[in-house]
C-alpha cells in the first residue's frame, strides 16, 4: 500500500479514525479538494470517490495536480459499493414510470451505470487499466482489495485505486434502515519499486467457509496479532485488541477498505502489527506495517 486518503465527516486522514467520531460533523465537500469543475451533473458518491481517487493518487506520488506521473494504461480502478448510485437509478425509474423515457435527462441517465465511479474515476485522471466494481454486501470492500492484489501479483498493472464508498440520501437510507457513512476510503496498492514507500504490506486474503463453520481468519494468523478491524466479535481471538469502526452510519461496501486505512494509521502510531480486516464474516485480509520484511 503505498497511498491512503479518507473522506467521513469530520475525517480527512487515516490517524482520525482511530479517534472517537465528533458529533455534528460537516459532510465531506469534494470540491473544497479537486474543485467544482466536472462534478455538476455527478451524483455523490461519484464526486466523493473522485475526492478519494485524486487524494490517494496523490499520496501515493502517481498525481502530482493534474499530471499523472506514471503511465496511465499501468494503474487500473476497482470500486467497491452497493448503494452508490441507488439513489439516481431509483429516480430514473420513477421518472418513466410516470412520464416514459422521456422524461428522462440526458444529463442524468449516464449515472445510472452500475460502473459510474470507477468509470468516471478512470476518465478524470487517465488510468487505463481493469476497471471495476465490486458490489456484493459488507464483505465487498475487502473483496475489492483482494482483486486489486490480484491484479498487481499477476503483473496486469503496476498500480491498483481501491476506493470504497457510500452515499447519505433518503434511498440508501430506506435500503439499509438508517443512516449511511457519506464517505469512505480509498488505497494505492503497487508492484514493490514502481512507487514510493510502502505503508503496509498486504497479506493473505480469503473467502468465509460455509455458514457453520470456523470463523474466517487469513492464512498465518497468530496469537500474537496486533489488531482485528472488525464489527464482528465472534471473529476476535480471546484476549487481543479489536476496533470497530462505527459511529458515521452504515459503512456498507466502504467498510473493507476503510478498515485498511485504518490498519495504515495503526501502523503510523507505532503498531507492529500484523492487523487483521473483517467485513460481514465474508471475507478477510492481512497487514503487516510496510517496514516489515
Amino acid at each position: 500500500m503505498t497511498g491512503v486518503s479518507v473522506a467521513l465527516p469530520g475525517v480527512d486522514a487515516p490517524e482520525g479514525l482511530l479517534e472517537p467520531v465528533a458529533p455534528d460533523a460537516a459532510p465531506v465537500d469534494p470540491a473544497v479538494l479537486i474543485g467544482k469543475k466536472g462534478l455538476r451533473y455527478k451524483d455523490r458518491a461519484t464526486r466523493i470517490g473522485l475526492h478519494l481517487a485524486f487524494a490517494a493518487l496523490t499520496d501515493a506520488g502517481l498525481l502530482d495536480g493534474a499530471r499523472l506521473r506514471a503511465p496511465g494504461d499501468r494503474i487500473g480502478v476497482v470500486v467497491s459499493s452497493n448503494l452508490g448510485n441507488a439513489d439516481t437509478v431509483c429516480r430514473a425509474v420513477e421518472t418513466i414510470a410516470k412520464e416514459t423515457t422521456s422524461g428522462l435527462s440526458p444529463m442524468d441517465t449516464p449515472n445510472a451505470s452500475s460502473n459510474i465511479i470507477a468509470s468516471e474515476t478512470a476518465i478524470r485522471f487517465g488510468l487505463r487499466g481493469p476497471n471495476l466494481t465490486v458490489c456484493n454486501g459488507a464483505g465487498s470492500g475487502l473483496d475489492a482489495v483482494r482483486w486489486a492484489g490480484l491484479l498487481v501479483r499477476s503483473g496486469r498493472v503496476d498500480h491498483m485505486v481501491v476506493v470504497g464508498v457510500e452515499p447519505d440520501n433518503p434511498v440508501a437510507r430506506r435500503l439499509v434502515g438508517g443512516p449511511v457513512a457519506d464517505g469512505g476510503a480509498a488505497l494505492v496498492l503497487s508492484r514493490s519499486g514502481e512507487a514510493g514507500p510502502a505503508k503496509a504490506l498486504l497479506g493473505a486474503g480469503i473467502r468465509k467457509a460455509p455458514a457453520g463453520s470456523a470463523p474466517a481468519r487469513p492464512a498465518g494468523t497468530t496469537a500474537g496479532a496486533a489488531l482485528w478491524l472488525t464489527d464482528e466479535p465472534e471473529h476476535v481471538p480471546p484476549g487481543q485488541r479489536s476496533l470497530s469502526l462505527t459511529g458515521w452510519g452504515e459503512l456498507s461496501g466502504a467498510l473493507g477498505v476503510v478498515q485498511c486505512a485504518a490498519a495504515v494509521a495503526w501502523f503510523a502510531a507505532g503498531g507492529d502489527g500484523p492487523a487483521h480486516a473483517v467485513a460481514g464474516g465474508a471475507g478477510a485480509t492481512l497487514l503487516a506495517p510496510g517496514h516489515a520484511s
